[in-house]
Order: structure tokens, then C-alpha cells, then sequence
């Protein structure tokens, strides 16, 4: 980890307070009536002109984030973010969510197709919940189901004999939340690091009446959506004799929770999130959301409302800052691609239906263009990930896009092809395991689900249980662009760990030689063919086609290539940046 998070747990805490609340008066709580709004100042004013221009509007300072410009607002003005913009010291100000209730049986915003991947897996294999997997050298029994980890060489013959990664490295998951207590995560797990900055949607039947602990608020080593603990499996599950590895199995994560239950992700969260880890330390911070309520943020759209507009215009300045903050404070931030099957270029205007998705039924038709963004991902300084299924084919419901996409990792798709010639003769052993990405699931989101039988075994052809002696995991599979993204941060995790340089107790390398590393040392993929290509052969109908621009070098679907765990920790140190100031 960067030499700024080497500080005893008690200064630790007191930073964390300070980075969110430094010169914060405390103010009146947001109410039924006195609603809340997150408001961005514009660049070079005063916290005193900004202060007094919130004033001006009608809004009470609850807090602020003094180093983003940044601020959450109360006010009782309906018209408080039209007020807010035209005042000059002001960006502009967003609502606050949540706001509104969501209903029972809520399908996660972050579940990608679960819905046709658990028919297709229960039409076609539900006949056994046992599945085959084949013996390697690995000392985890699950290591024949990931098919990912030997696709990027991250195997006890591959990555692992020379870098597993230092505890000294320290990654950042902003997520739904991590189980730190998983027994395949909490010894890479660092509670007196992790924090959580959300408060969950209350569901229509009462204030979060229906989660084990009846509460909005949770623990900073909780997850009660999966997501998280998923991603951060897939970054640093060590190697113990249990379940699965990551990709950097030896380095220390953190929750920094900044999705909800739900599965959303909205604007104050975030950008708290990544102050957060600028001013602590991180090394490498991991983006496998978009940020709510716009699947795309766009600058004076016809389509949106002139409150629409403002507020998309605030989301982009006050995520860009945060991430800038982060960037400059030794972060490398790793985002997924997105899963719209959308080329982000859009050499042609673009139909979103799914906007604003928050709250429920408020989303309207909006043709988006090249100058609306998917947010972290199209931020500036992040590494976007698109996904790939085993035979290396682009995931059908993967975005991409020429000068969009950074690199390729695999991030699952049920739909493909797993005895493809691409694949090792090992990997075609490894009959009917899905094409998905196995990592693990919080035991308490299995049970709520009912996939465990009363002897602790799994009865769904999604989840697995792996036991050494007597502790136990749980691993399911799913897929998405997040699944992705956490391959690339494993990776960027461990490139720090054989390149950075110790500073104090700590390891830390400037981004963009992390970036510059990750990229130069992923596998160069030429676009698929034919080029165009479709996947009417899987089912899928026109929408789907995708035309990839570029070279093998660098094209459009893998970026600079599929990432590589061995290649980029043996890169050849001639190139190592050697005197960094």
C-alpha cells in the first residue's frame, strides 16, 4: 500500500473522519419535508461563497467534502437545484438518493441476465448439482472450475511462483460490500481500513425490515447483495486449502462500500468513496458499477428535463474531480466496460429507455450520443475492462469501443462455446461447468436464496460449497463486465507488488505506470471473425453485432489485449520506471 496508509488503526480512523468532513459545520437532517441534494461548487470559489450561495438557495450544509468541492445540502425549496444552478459559485446539485422505497423481490441492478442464466443452467444441467473438475498442481480444490485464472496465467504454474502479491499492497473494493468474515477472504480482509458509505433503500414493508439484522445500516465487513464479496474473491481469495484463489492471492483488500443492497450506486457515495482512498493509502481501487441514475450522463440533452440536465452536468464534474483526487493521490482505478452490448464510441446516437432508473417508473427515452458518458468507467484516468467468455470471444453483452476500452479479461458468458478449440485440452475436461466466473458468496445471501440443504450442501446448480476440515465456503458463478474488472485489478494489485517501491511500511507505484505495465503486458487478440460479428449462432438477434476497429495491438473489443498475470509480473525490469520522485 501507498506510505500514506501506514498509520496506527486510531490515526487511521481519524483521517477517514477528517478526509469526509474536514471544516464541516454540522446541520439539520434531511426529513420528509426537507429533502436531500448533493451540491458541487465550482472550481476556484471559496467554501465561504459556496456556503453562502447554498444559502441563497434555500439549503442547510449537512456536510462536505472540502477536498472535491463537493457538499450535501438539506432544503426545504422545491426548486432548490434550479436555484443552485444559476448561482455562479455553484455547479449545479444533484438529489440525493435514496429516495422512495424499493419492493419485495427487487432484482439487483448489478445481477447481469441472471434471471436467462439461471433458465438456461437449470433447463439444460440441473439434472446433477455435481459438477467434474479437473486435478492440477493447485492447492485449491476449486482451481479446475476457473478457467478464467489459467486463461490470464494466474496459476501456481504460472503467476503465482513468482508474485502472488505483498500485504503491503492494499485494493480498494467499491462495491455493494464485502463479507470479511468469508473464510476464503477475511485473511486478506482488512477491517480497521474498510468503511461504509451508503445507507440502504428501506423496502416498501418497512425500514430494511427484511435483512437478518433489520437494518438500513451495515457493518464495513457485511454484504448482503453478493456483488462485492464476488469481486473481491476474484481480486485476493488467498491460497489455503479452500475453495478458489484470486488473481493476487497475498494482497490485502478493503470494503469501501458504496452500493446498496439494492444494487445502486449513486453520486455522494461514490465520490466519498474515492476521497476516501486517496487520503488512506490504496494502491489500486476496483469500479464494477455505474454510477445511478443515468446509465449515460449527458451535457444539455434535448431529450432530459432542464432538472435533468443539471444534474447530470453536477454527476460528471463531481465523479471526474473524485477521481482526479484519487489519481493524483497514487490510486489506479480500474472500472468495468458496462454490459449494454453498446460500442462508447457511438458512431451512432444511442437509445437509452433504461434512464433515470431511480426512482421506479421516472426512466423516459433519451437518444444519448458520444458525448454522454458511462460513469466511472468513461472517467478520465480509468482502466475499463470488457469481458470475454472462455473461447476468448467478446461476452455478447459486453460494451466496447476504439480509444474506450483499455484491456480484456474474462468475465463470463454462459452462452459460449466451452469445448472451443481455443480452449487447453485440461479446460475441455471440465464438462458441464458453466462459462461463468466462480468466486465467493457470502453465506448469509445463499441462505436468504434457499441454495443450502439443512446439511450445509448446495442444492443449486449456481453455488458450490468447498470445505477444509471443518470451515466451509460457499462460490457461485455469475458474469459481467464486473467480473472482469476484478481480474484487472488483481493484476494491477500485483504489478505494484514486484515493481513499487517500499516507502515507510508501504509499496506504492504511480498509476500510470501501472497502467502502462498492465497494458504493455496483456495478449495481444486480433478482432474476432468475421468482422462484423454477430451472435445470431447463440441465440442472439441483430442489436448484438458487433464491429470491432483496430488492430491486434489495439482494437476497439480487447483494448491492448487480454490481461496477463505471469506476462506482467515478469516484465522485463529494463523497463521499469527506476527513478520515480
Amino acid at each position: 500500500m501507498a506510505e500514506a496508509v501506514i498509520v496506527a488503526a486510531a490515526a487511521a480512523s481519524a483521517l477517514a473522519i477528517a478526509a469526509l468532513a474536514a471544516a464541516t459545520p454540522s446541520g439539520p437532517q434531511p426529513t420528509p419535508k426537507r429533502k436531500s441534494y448533493v451540491v458541487v461548487y465550482e472550481q476556484g470559489v471559496t467554501k465561504a461563497a459556496a456556503r453562502a450561495a447554498i444559502r441563497a438557495a434555500g439549503g442547510t450544509l449537512v456536510r462536505e467534502n472540502a477536498r472535491i468541492g463537493v457538499a450535501t445540502v438539506a432544503s426545504r425549496n422545491p426548486r432548490f437545484i434550479a436555484a443552485a444552478t444559476r448561482d455562479a459559485a455553484l455547479v449545479g446539485a444533484v438529489r440525493n438518493r435514496p429516495m422512495g422505497r424499493v419492493k419485495p423481490g427487487f432484482i439487483p441492478k448489478v445481477d447481469v441476465d441472471m434471471p436467462a442464466v439461471r433458465r438456461v443452467l437449470n433447463g439444460k444441467q440441473a439434472r446433477s448439482a455435481r459438477y467434474r473438475y479437473s486435478k492440477t498442481s493447485s492447492a485449491e480444490p476449486l482451481a479446475g472450475h476457473q478457467w478464467d485464472m489459467r486463461m490470464i496465467h494466474a496459476t501456481p504454474e504460472g503467476s503465482y511462483r513468482k508474485q502472488r502479491g505483498s500485504k503491503r499492497v492494499l485494493v480498494g473494493i467499491l462495491d455493494t460490500g464485502v463479507d470479511g468474515n468469508h473464510p476464503d477472504i477475511a485473511p486478506n480482509f482488512s477491517l480497521e481500513l474498510s468503511r461504509n458509505f451508503t445507507v440502504d433503500i428501506p423496502s416498501i414493508d418497512g425500514a430494511c425490515a427484511a435483512e437478518a439484522d433489520a437494518s438500513c445500516n451495515d457493518p464495513a465487513d457485511v454484504d448482503e447483495n453478493s456483488h462485492g464479496t464476488h469481486v473481491a474473491s476474484t481480486v485476493a481469495s488467498p491460497i489455503n486449502g479452500l475453495g478458489t484463489a484470486g488473481v493476487a492471492p497475498g494482497v490485502t483488500i478493503a470494503n469501501l462500500r458504496a452500493g446498496q443492497d439494492s444494487g445502486f450506486f449513486f453520486l455522494q457515495p461514490s465520490v466519498d468513496a474515492l476521497t476516501y482512498a486517496g487520503d488512506n493509502g490504496f494502491d489500486v481501487v476496483n469500479m464494477s458499477y455505474f454510477i445511478d441514475p443515468w446509465l449515460y450522463n449527458c451535457r444539455g440533452l434535448a431529450d432530459d428535463s432542464p432538472t435533468e440536465q443539471a444534474e447530470q452536468v453536477a454527476i460528471i464534474e463531481a465523479t471526474q474531480r473524485a477521481l482526479d483526487y484519487a489519481h493524483m493521490h497514487g490510486v489506479t482505478l480500474v472500472g468495468a466496460g458496462g454490459n449494454s452490448r453498446t460500442d462508447l464510441i457511438m458512431p451512432s446516437p444511442v437509445v437509452d429507455t433504461q434512464s433515470p432508473n431511480f426512482p421506479s417508473g421516472t426512466n423516459h427515452s433519451r437518444t444519448v450520443n458520444n458525448g454522454c458518458l458511462d460513469l466511472p468507467t468513461e472517467g478520465n484516468n480509468v482502466i475499463s475492462v470488457s469481458s470475454v467468455g472462455p473461447s476468448k470471444i467478446k461476452s455478447d453483452f459486453s460494451n466496447y469501443g476504439y480509444g474506450e476500452i483499455s484491456v480484456a479479461a474474462p468475465g463470463g458468458w454462459f452462452r459460449d462455446d466451452p469445448w472451443s478449440l481455443s480452449m487447453t485440452a485440461a479446460e475441455r475436461t471440465i464438462a458441464g461447468t458453466p462459462n461463468q466466473i466462480l468466486a465467493a458468496i457470502p453465506e448469509n445471501v445463499a441462505r436468504a436464496r434457499n441454495w443450502i440443504n439443512p446439511d450445509g450442501s448446495s442444492n443449486t446448480i449456481n453455488m458450490i460449497r468447498s470445505c477444509n476440515g471443518s470451515t466451509c465456503g460457499y462460490y457461485q458463478w455469475i458474469q459481467g463486465t464486473s467480473m472482469a474488472a476484478p481480474h484487472a485489478t488483481g493484476v494491477a494489485a500485483l504489478i505494484v507488488s514486484q515493481f513499487g517501491e517500499r516507502r515507510g511500511r508501504g509499496i506504492t507505484l504511480h498509476p500510470q505506470f501501472t497502467q502502462a505495465f498492465l497494458e504493455a503486458s496483456a495478449t495481444d487478440t486480433p478482432c474476432m471473425t468475421p468482422n462484423p460479428f454477430t451472435y445470431t449462432h447463440k441465440g442472439r438477434d441483430a442489436s448484438y453485432t458487433t464491429f470491432c476497429e483496430g488492430t491486434p495491438i489495439y482494437n476497439g473489443v480487447y483494448g491492448h489485449g487480454i490481461v496477463d498475470a505471469l506476462s506482467a509480473v515478469a516484465f522485463d525490469a529494463d523497463l521499469h520506471h527506476g527513478d520515480q520522485d
